[in-house]
Formats: structure tokens, sequence, C-alpha cells
């Protein structure tokens, strides 16, 4: 990859190896790079420490959205997701176990898949993206079985209630809609951009960042990014962020953001901006806290960069893996 690609690059996804001492990451040019943390963090790294220990183009369009398994990495590209096996692809064999295309309507255009979800309690993968649709895939038997249709255009972001067997999706609609799993219908439909404390016309209505932690819910996108009651389904705070958060993450007793704007922002639940952490990409689009090794847990940021900056401590950014 040449001097420009790189300057043009952006990381869109990541997502951690199941023992937690790799890190994968999506880019807009279709390729996976997979970093080893437990080099990067060693004691002795160097700055090839830092440089994936493999790089492979995964899809043709950019990866979207990463996710993994207890033992496989699920990537989605356009109209397209396809498996890896976290144990190959640290020998550096890389050959998908599968790839799987949802049944669009039209075959002449492609439509991105942007986030993907794991419903636990059916083995199954939600995925959601340009045709206005949400995809339920059986990974048991490796079939679509059921399509949840609703938004009116399309979908940004999906996420899992677990404890409710509920399905979260918000969308370029402005709306977040909430799915019955079991039976595939929308429960609730909340259109965050017609209430006022969260409105900002000027950005427009979508949803771009979705979130769930029991009876809580983050969202935001061209609203901004507010915490709502979802038994209640009303907004409790609203936090004054410039620009649009691309995503959102519970944290102890804060939310971690990230959108346009080089930092990451800590918030307070009540709704005040803690502080605002300097990272390398001038525009971030993912954040990631791996949860899987107590030994590498770290927060990871990407976005408009090659660069991917590690935190081993929320307060500042410690240094950078680059593709």
């Amino acid at each position: 990859m040449g001097p420009v690609e790189l300057l043009h690059m952006s990381v869109f996804s990541q997502s951690f190896s199941p023992c937690g001492r790799f890190l994968a990451a999506g880019n807009n040019y279709g390729e996976i790079a997979l970093f080893s943390l437990s080099a990067a963090l060693s004691p002795d790294a160097t700055g090839l420490s830092q440089k994936p220990v493999l790089t492979f183009t995964a899809h043709e369009g950019p990866v979207f959205s990463l996710l993994s398994t207890d033992c496989h990495l699920l990537s989605a590209g356009n109209g397209e997701v396809s498996a890896w096996s976290w144990t190959e692809l640290i020998k550096k064999n890389i050959k998908p176990l599968w790839t799987k295309r949802p049944n669009y309507k039209s075959s002449l255009e492609i439509p991105e898949i942007n986030s993907m979800t794991i419903n636990s309690r059916d083995n199954s993968l939600i995925v959601g993206g340009g045709d206005n649709n949400l995809h339920v895939l059986d990974l048991e038997h490796g079939v679509f079985k059921a399509v949840l249709q609703g938004h009116s255009d399309y979908v940004h972001c999906v996420t899992m209630r677990e404890r409710e067997a509920e399905i979260l999706s918000g969308g370029e609609d402005g709306a977040v809609r909430m799915w019955d799993s079991r039976t595939a219908q929308s429960v609730h439909c909340i259109d965050v951009y017609k209430y006022e404390s969260c409105a900002r016309p000027q950005f427009g209505k979508w949803i771009s960042c979705l979130t769930t932690d029991s009876d809580w819910m983050l969202c935001g996108g061209g609203p901004s990014l507010s915490l709502w009651h979802l038994r209640s389904l009303s907004p409790t705070s609203t936090f004054p962020l410039s620009g649009c958060q691309r995503q959102a993450a519970f944290y102890q007793d804060m939310i971690l953001a990230v959108g346009e704007g080089p930092f990451v922002s800590h918030c307070l639940l009540g709704g005040d901006v803690k502080a605002q952490i300097p990272c390398s990409p001038q525009s971030l689009n993912t954040l990631q806290l791996n949860t899987n090794s107590t030994e590498h847990r770290v927060l990871t940021v990407g976005g408009s960069s090659a660069h991917i900056d590690v935190f081993t401590n929320l307060s500042y950014r410690a240094f950078s893996l680059s593709f």
C-alpha cells in the first residue's frame, strides 16, 4: 500500500480476539489487520511491535463491522458477512470458513452492511445496512431466517438488549426501533429528533450510535448523544458534545464517546462532560474496550487515519498501532 492510500485510510471497525491478546481492525480498503497486543504492550516493545502481524483483504468494499464470537471473527463488507477462525488467523491462515449474503430484493445494487450484533439466546447474527432492513442469520444452520422491516432509510447501528431479548436498531430515518427477537416484530419506535432536548436540525435526524445496558440506552448522531430510560422510553440526560457521535460505550460509572473531533469524551451519567482526551486521528469512528483479558485491558480508538490509538490508562494515549 502506497503513501497516498495510507494518507486516505480510515479505520471503521475493531474487535478483540476471545483470548484478548489480539486486535483485529478493518479499514476502508476492505483490509483486516491483526495486531498483537501482548507484543505491543510488552516492556521490550519496538516500533515493529506496533505494526500488524498479518494484513489481508477480506472484502471488496470497506469493512464497516467486525465482531468476535468464542472462536470466530465475523466481518461485514458490501452485502456479505464472512467468518474467519481466530486460531487459523493467529497462525496466519487466511481462508474464510464461510461467506453469506442476505437475500436482497434487487440484485442490481449491493447494500453495505453497517453493523452486526449477536443474539446469544438463539445463536443468531443480526445485520443491518443499506437496504433499510435487519437480517437475522441462524449461525447454527447458516441460513438467514428472518427479515425485520420497519426503517424507511438505511440502518446504521444494531445492538441487543440481552435481558429482554430485544434488538435495537438506529437508522438514517432518525428512528430507534425496538424489536422482539422471538416474533421479529417491532415493539417500539422512538423518533429521537422529535424530542426538543435532543434535536439538532442543523446536523440532521440520523442515528449513528446506539448501545444499551439493561434498562438504559445511549443514542446519538444528528441529534445530541442522550441517555434514555427504556422502561419509560424517555431521555434522562443529554450530553453537550459538539459534532456527531459515532460510537459510545458504558464504562463503570461513565460514558465514553467518539465522533467528530480528535478526542475521546468522558461523560458523567448526569449529562456533564468530565474530560476530552486527545487522539491522533482528526475524526473517530470506532472505540473498543478489551474486557477479554485482564493483562491486556486497553481502550483502542480508530478513525480517519492509519493509526489506532491505544490507552492503557483512560486519561492519556499510551501509543498508536498503525497499518
